[in-house]
């Protein structure tokens, strides 16, 4: 009979945290898909990635649905996966195995943050309108009526705190991740595109648990330097934000992109390397992000933004947020001058 470990919870009230820095985190915020049949002209794999019953690397994952170890009925791959990421994936990441292994203490924070369908996308923001004929009545049947589903590049994100990039080593150079961790995740994952950050926290959570998250991934204008960028956005941008998120907003984080530039460096990803910024603005409810994207004050937001981005480089989307560890509390704001 195979044995089963309880999930040890590392967040409060399970574990007494200490109160945050006022100091940048380093965060490993690395956009995740899920490892499913779609063609590769359509999302791409990583090297290694999506295997199959015999723990091969899939040639063709959409040759064969079937074929997928993970999940090979394509309508439950994506719920599958939403819930072994966190019910599985999330325990065995944060499962020690041996009693003198203390790595994961230099772990301060991990989210998962799981794309919500439903929620508001760059492609289909609210408000939302009932498709009509020329006389604004319903159609008497939806079929051919129905748009094409426009999903977004990413499903999820794993939100890793560390104090200093160092630690990183110390927790994902582990001999148990190298050697249980990192194999699964080229049996979950089709590709993990991770942007290495320095964290700003503008609006601090009073919680450190919000239900719902705005995500918004940056590409700078062309003309404008990455340091420039960063650097508009943190002191310029950012009291814009706050000032007109109020009401709405219960944490707002920027996350400025430190990593590679150049493949063949240490966590380089073609696709992460064109991120020059990650912002996070936590919400209460998916009503009361609604209401915030459809307000005269995130219009505000969006058009400051445009100033110094490529609008259609960039996307945003909604996550529900899990918090499976939580060194912090309470949260401080980022000292914008360190």
């Amino acid at each position: 009979m195979t044995k089963t470990i309880e999930e040890r919870l590392f967040r409060a009230p399970y574990l007494q945290p200490e109160p945050g820095s006022d100091r940048p985190l380093t965060v490993l915020c690395s956009l995740l898909s899920r490892a499913d049949n779609t063609p590769l002209a359509e999302r791409r794999r990583a090297d290694g990635h999506v295997l199959d019953h015999a723990g091969n690397v899939i040639d063709d994952p959409a040759a064969d649905a079937a074929a997928n170890a993970f999940e090979g009925n394509p309508n439950l791959n994506f719920e599958h996966w939403c819930e072994y990421w966190r019910k599985v994936h999330g325990v065995r990441f944060i499962h020690a195995e041996e009693p003198d292994d203390r790595s994961l203490e230099r772990l301060l924070r991990y989210d998962q943050l799981h794309r919500f369908a439903p929620g508001p996308t760059h492609t289909d923001a609210p408000p939302y309108r009932a498709p009509v004929d020329d006389e604004g009545k319903l159609w008497p049947t939806v079929v051919g009526h129905i748009e094409a589903y426009r999903r977004p590049r990413w499903d999820g994100i794993a939100y890793l705190n560390f104090a200093g990039p160092e630690d990183i080593t110390v927790v994902l150079g582990n001999a148990r991740v190298r050697e249980k961790i990192l194999p699964e995740d080229q049996a979950i994952f089709r590709d993990i595109a991770p942007v290495l950050s320095r964290q700003y926290v503008i609006v601090p959570s009073t919680n450190g648990n919000e239900a719902v998250t705005l995500v918004k991934l940056h590409v700078r204008n062309p003309a404008v330097g990455r340091e420039a960028f960063q650097q508009w956005w943190l002191r310029e941008h950012a009291p814009l934000a706050v000032a007109q998120s109020k009401g709405w907003v219960r944490r707002y984080v920027q996350l400025h992109n430190i990593g590679p530039t150049e493949p063949g460096q240490p966590l380089y990803h073609p696709q992460a390397s064109g991120i020059d910024g990650v912002t996070l603005m936590g919400c209460a409810s998916i009503n009361d992000l609604e209401d915030f994207l459809r307000s005269p004050e995130h219009k505000a937001i969006t058009e400051d933004e445009a100033r110094m981005t490529d609008p259609a480089a960039g996307e945003w989307w909604t996550i529900i947020g899990m918090v499976l560890v939580n060194r912090i509390a309470p949260e401080r704001a980022t000292d914008v001058g360190a």
